[in-house]
């Protein structure tokens, strides 16, 4: 089992690392929060990791933290929930929304993850709320109170101009403070975005 890697990264690209560690270059599943955490190419790294063995190959997963990979693992222990979907889960919010999420059992939310249905987020909150709610959640960077049908106006406007869904939604949500409306949201998100 590789537990983690130290390397340079050699290149970046969305879902996908490589990093070069003495001559030989890695390729790992990472989250999109990973990608955004991590510096730019040609910058020395240290990453979590966990491989994963199946009959069609062998699968690197990398974490830019432990508590990320820690998140994993619990996904990952839910049924139908395989490191595939649990990067898309990682990538579909921030680690401390995600967490929230789960533990106040807003399945709508998780829902709203690309490629993750109805039942398999209802799943992930009755089996790991009572688990991740040891777990600090006072860190979030979303607003609890927040419009809606605004974020979800956004979050279509946002697409349409090629952002993926899960980071539209993501910058949706971490741009819609009280009662902003869509047309805020947007152009908060269009100001912070790095595309």
């Amino acid at each position: 089992m590789i537990s983690f890697l130290v390397g340079v990264i050699e290149e970046k690209s969305e879902n996908t690392l490589i990093l070069d560690v003495n001559g030989v270059g890695y390729e790992l599943s990472v989250s999109a929060n990973t990608l955004s955490a991590l510096p730019m190419a040609g910058e020395s790294v240290k990453i979590y990791t966990y491989m994963a063995v199946r009959e069609d190959g062998v699968f690197l997963f990398g974490f830019s933290s432990k508590e990320e990979r820690d998140v994993f693992f619990k996904l990952i222990s839910v049924g139908g929930v395989g490191p595939k979907m649990a990067i898309t889960i990682l990538s579909g919010l921030s680690l401390s929304d995600l967490t929230i999420a789960i533990i106040k059992e807003d399945s709508k939310l998780l829902s709203k993850i690309k490629g993750l249905g109805k039942k398999t987020a209802e799943r992930i909150c009755l089996e790991l709320k009572d688990k991740l709610s040891q777990t600090s959640t006072n860190d979030s960077t979303f607003s609890v109170d927040y419009d809606e049908d605004a974020v979800q106006m956004a979050t279509d406007t946002l697409i349409s101009l090629g952002i993926n869904k899960n980071e539209a939604y993501m910058l949706a949500r971490a741009n819609a403070q009280n009662d902003a409306t869509a047309e805020e949201i947007i152009s908060k998100a269009l100001r912070g975005y790095k595309g």
